[in-house]
């Protein structure tokens, strides 16, 4: 751990008053045309980016809703948080950690016990009827067997009968004997499917009554008990808000909090898009931790977001990225704010100006430089830049005056170093190029200059910039 310092870059103090001054005034013209400058200076640059983020544990033991609530059977795909512990609170393991909404159990247990009642009835009503179809089958049958012995009879009686009668009283008795067998056949299957219906009937029953054990079980389950000892934090729902006693948690995003290891941490961090490319896997960084302002860490960035998104309270595009700190504290907790300094480059004699003396348009940079008692628009090829310094590739030497201000004829000034800007063209143009052969097969080549360079912008335009 050590004192948070950032590289301090000395200039004059009645410079640095004399630019707030300007500033504070929105760098328009100074009145009395009295023009504040500043040289080229050349040596040691750090160029760095720095941003907000917020202090996590690397590792954390999730509580989730437990998974006896997750069953695609019990149809709770959603339940509220009626209780919880406060955020910060150390438990051991097995002690109350948050409580779940009983009655969204509860009305399961009513639902569960009027389909138990409708089984039961159902039940019933099936042995009721097997009963009487039964019976009616059996009196059928019965009914059958005694014709056929009414038919022998006949045939036995008719033996001294013509023999057109006697083979009458035959064909009546084989008659009655197949009525016979097919009221045998039909009993039987009737009894089948009498037994199937009854059985159903009661599966129903069975699947009712076990439901209700589980459903009973569940009780026990809205008690959300801590898996190990721990400091418990709140966790986030999916509008990211944090998780409290009337949030509803889901089968979908089940953790209600975690228990972190605070001896490994990190910060998270959200980098805009125009300086995420600068910022690399490996690079160092300090850490300094707003609740602690004489307190800061050393770090290195862990990772880099390929994807950016929009933040719900933004509206431009950022990428995550992830510091490790290499040491930790015990007083570091989750959720603290961070203040992150990456260190994306480390550079030796260079030239470099103040940024508030750096001018854009849509298609450039350029500063007022100088020129004996005139000035001219510079335009420069910029390089690496921190949080109050830019560096120059091209465009200007060391010693060269620059101005903070606009000179009085600042629109009417032309500009120099035309080649430069050429070929700053000439490079985007081809970085453009290769870009659409890399996607040529996923995506259709797109055609014309990069924005900024199109008809109409072939020299430079007035601007102001940063």
């Amino acid at each position: 751990m050590k004192r948070f310092l950032r590289p301090v870059y000395y200039v004059p103090a009645i410079i640095i008053v004399a630019v707030l001054l300007i500033w504070s005034m929105g760098r328009s013209v100074v009145s009395d045309n009295v023009m504040i400058t500043v040289p080229v200076q050349k040596g040691a640059f750090v160029a760095e980016v720095i941003s907000t983020g917020q202090l996590q544990a690397e590792n954390a033991t999730s509580i989730e809703v437990p998974s006896a609530l997750s069953g695609r059977r019990l149809g709770i795909y959603e339940i509220q948080v009626t209780d919880i512990v406060e955020e910060g609170t150390v438990v051991d393991s097995g002690e109350f950690v948050a409580s779940l909404d009983h009655s969204a159990v509860e009305e399961l247990m009513t639902e569960a016990k009027e389909e138990l009642e409708k089984a039961m009835e159902s039940y019933e009503d099936a042995k009721i009827d097997t009963n009487i179809n039964m019976s009616n089958l059996r009196d059928g049958l019965l009914d059958a067997e005694v014709s056929v012995e009414e038919k022998k009879l006949v045939v036995e009686q008719s033996v001294y009968e013509s023999p057109a009668v006697q083979r009458q009283a035959r064909l009546d008795l084989e008659r009655a004997e197949r009525d016979m067998q097919q009221s045998i056949r039909n009993y039987d299957l009737k009894q089948q499917q009498a037994s199937y219906d009854v059985g159903r009937a009661w599966e129903e029953v069975r699947k009712s009554r076990e439901r209700i054990d589980e459903i009973d079980a569940l009780f026990d389950a809205l008690e959300v008990k801590a898996p190990k000892p721990g400091m418990v934090i709140y966790s986030y729902d999916r509008f990211g808000n944090k998780i409290q006693a009337g949030s509803t948690v889901s089968r979908w995003m089940p953790t209600i909090a975690e228990l972190p290891d605070l001896s490994s941490m990190i910060s998270k961090t959200y980098i805009n898009e125009i300086d995420i490319s600068r910022v690399k896997t490996g690079q160092k960084a300090v850490i300094g931790i707003d609740a602690f302002p004489a307190k800061s860490f050393d770090g290195q960035v862990m990772s880099v977001a390929n994807i950016g998104q929009v933040l719900p309270d933004g509206d431009s595009k950022v990428f995550e990225v992830i510091i490790k700190l290499n040491e930790t504290d015990p007083e570091l907790r989750p959720a603290m704010t961070t203040s992150n300094v990456i260190t994306t480059d480390s550079l030796s004699e260079v030239l470099y100006i103040p940024l508030e003396g750096v001018f854009r348009n849509d298609s450039l940079q350029y500063v007022f430089r100088q020129d004996g008692s005139n000035w001219v628009k510079q335009i420069i090829d910029p390089g690496s830049e921190n949080a109050n310094y830019l560096v120059i590739e091209q465009g200007l030497d060391e010693g060269m005056e620059v101005a903070l201000t606009l000179p009085a004829d600042a629109e009417e000034l032309p500009f120099e170093g035309l080649e430069i800007y050429e070929r700053l063209k000439q490079e985007a143009l081809e970085r453009e190029k290769e870009r659409a052969d890399q996607q040529k097969e996923e995506k259709p080549e797109r055609r014309g200059p990069p924005p900024g360079f199109g008809p109409g912008n072939e020299r430079p335009t007035e601007g102001r910039g940063r």
